[in-house]
């Protein structure tokens, strides 16, 4: 009579727990990244009153089962839905990513990592990428011999809003191209066409180079001259002056050192009107070594090549192929110093067309190279957004209109993702019977998942698969109780022979 009790009483706590997860489940239903647990019950030990006996051929008997009588259920395990993926939720927060299948996001919290399903992700005081709950999300720094790629080693905090990534370098413009149509019976080309190009040095400061496309004339209208005939800073002033107000005059000088320009391999000179303050650039005059003067035509030729439709610029003593090179050094001796702030610049005259166009010439300057836009340089830029790809690695935009590689998120992945132990706040820890942590991780895409950007995933609860399992197992839990009340009728009966 007392084992049927017992094994009531049991029932009773195998649909407690049951209940208890049943309730844990249903409360988590929008939790972020939460993974569902379900409860399995077995039976536990057996009383046996008579063993089994086997057939007896020589006495014709025959053999008997054993007779046992069961003490009651045991939870036998309860296990977490880890390999069903959540439904997703749009956020359109760039810092929001899901895991599009088994991996696991590695975060960091008071120097041990853990694993966690939740994308949520925003930054600390500190510019790291890290969760809603503290910890710092894991994932692979910039490689830097290469800012292109990263260094799959040990997993460490990615850094965002950090110093170093608040801003990014400036860079020197190295390539400049022309770009239009050049047309013969243009009369204006008789005069020159000034042609202006934006362009940066090291420091990221703006300068505009200003050009003189002139024809030579009628009798060959397919050779043109271009010259260099002033440097300006981000102010609208020359280079090459040094203006001064003193009791509200402005004084003009020339600038000491006075900066050297080459373009096509042709150096010029430089004079400045004290009283106006325009520059001139003039043919170069020095003297030679029998003690001559001598002057160098700085006009770079462009010549039409009919047979190929494309300008060929003829510099000082050699083809250029259809590119000069522009040279500023900043300082007096005409050679690249330490201080100077410039690099040489490729001028590119390939895009140039020669059509007949009513008689007008478009001719526009261009900075970066031709068809890839590398070195056009740019001014020092500040960030202002970051993006996650569909690989996990973050890139920062930036106001200049550059983007800088700031790491990749790393994953790790398990051998039995149940086994993982959760530790609240959405995380779980390894075990024994998960599977152990590299200290590396891997690319999402080794094993053919990706992220979603914008977009987080929730919980995997299925509340129609709950409030099923709350049913039965309240029957369960009723049916139970039953037990213990009948078995305690029997008792009362038994106490009432007495009487």
């Amino acid at each position: 009579m007392m084992r049927s009790l017992y094994s009531g009483v049991s029932g009773l706590k195998v649909h407690q727990t049951k209940m208890d997860v049943i309730g844990n489940n249903i409360s988590n239903v929008n939790t972020i990244g939460f993974k569902s647990s379900s409860v399995n019950f077995s039976d536990i030990f057996y009383q046996t009153t008579q063993s089994a006996s086997g057939a007896n051929p020589l006495t014709g008997k025959a053999g008997t089962n054993a007779r046992q009588i069961g003490l009651g259920s045991t939870v036998a395990g309860i296990t977490a839905n880890m390999t069903t993926q959540g439904g997703s939720q749009r956020t359109d927060n760039a810092l929001d990513i899901m895991i599009n299948g088994n991996a696991f996001f590695i975060v960091n919290s008071g120097g041990t990592n853990y694993f966690t399903k939740n994308g949520a992700f925003t930054t600390d005081g500190a510019g790291n990428l890290a969760t809603e709950s503290g910890a710092t999300v894991m994932g692979w720094k910039v490689d830097p011999e290469n800012p292109n790629m990263v260094v799959k080693g040990n997993v460490s905090p990615i850094g965002i809003y950090t110093t170093e990534n608040t801003y990014t370098e400036p860079e020197a413009t190295t390539n400049t191209y022309f770009s239009g149509n050049i047309d013969q019976n243009d009369e204006d080309l008789v005069n020159g066409r000034v042609i202006q190009t934006e362009f940066y040095d090291n420091l990221g400061n703006k300068y505009t180079a200003k050009y003189k496309l002139v024809s030579q004339g009628t009798s060959d209208k397919n050779t043109y001259d271009v010259r260099v005939t002033d440097v300006l800073d981000a102010d609208g002033q020359s280079i090459f002056v040094d203006a001064t107000v003193q009791d509200g005059i402005t004084i003009y000088r020339p600038k000491n050192p006075m900066p050297s320009v080459t373009f096509g391999g042709r150096r010029y000179s430089v004079s400045v009107d004290t009283l106006t303050g325009q520059a001139t650039l003039n043919d170069y005059t020095y003297t030679n070594a029998n003690g001559n003067r001598v002057t160098q035509d700085a006009d770079l030729t462009l010549t039409f090549n009919a047979s190929t439709g494309k300008f060929v610029g003829i510099g000082y003593g050699a083809n250029t192929d259809e590119a000069a090179v522009l040279s500023i050094d900043t300082g007096a001796t005409g050679n690249t110093s330490s201080a100077n702030l410039f690099e040489d610049i490729s001028v590119d005259f390939s895009a140039l067309t020669m059509y007949e166009s009513s008689g007008n010439t478009s001719i526009t300057s261009n900075r970066g190279e031709r068809g890839t836009g590398k070195g056009a340089g740019t001014t020092k830029g500040k960030i202002n957004g970051v993006s996650v790809s569909d690989t996990g690695k973050i890139f920062a935009s930036y106001d200049n209109g550059s983007s800088k590689l700031l790491g990749q998120v790393a994953v790790a992945t398990f051998t039995n993702p149940a086994g993982l132990e959760a530790v609240g706040n959405s995380m779980f820890q390894a075990t024994q019977n998960s599977g152990e942590f590299d200290g590396i991780g891997s690319d999402i895409s080794e094993n053919g998942d990706s992220f979603t950007t914008g977009v987080l995933e929730m919980s995997n609860v299925d509340l129609s698969s709950e409030f099923t399992s709350m049913i039965t197992t309240q029957r369960g839990f009723q049916a139970n109780s039953r037990i213990i009340t009948t078995s305690d009728t029997l008792l009362e009966e038994l106490i009432n022979l007495k009487r």
